[in-house]
């Protein structure tokens, strides 16, 4: 289900900070983040993130085409090797 309009897109206060000291500065680095649940916002297009997968960060440089999803879906926490049915078709 989504997010009612009213409410407004989820975002953590810290990473709203986070971004505007970074874009202050004017050095482009890697602002680091656990927030998989945070919504992309405007603001944050020419910025890199590393958003945390679980085991490591997963460097995400942010574009006009991402506004709008989850940092989540650009840093996968799971490796997919393929189904075990696919191996024995392949051999036999």
């Amino acid at each position: 289900m989504a997010r009612s309009v009213w409410k407004g897109p989820f975002v953590d206060g810290y990473l709203l900070k986070k971004a505007d000291k970074t874009r202050a500065s004017g050095r482009n680095e890697v602002i680091k983040i656990w927030t998989r649940r945070s919504t992309i916002l405007p603001q944050f297009v020419g910025l890199t993130f590393g958003v945390y997968n679980g085991q490591k960060f997963v460097p995400v440089l942010v574009t006009e085409n991402m506004v709008g999803h989850k940092f989540g879906e650009f840093s996968p926490s799971r490796t997919f090797y393929g189904h075990a049915a696919d191996k024995k078709a392949k051999r036999g």
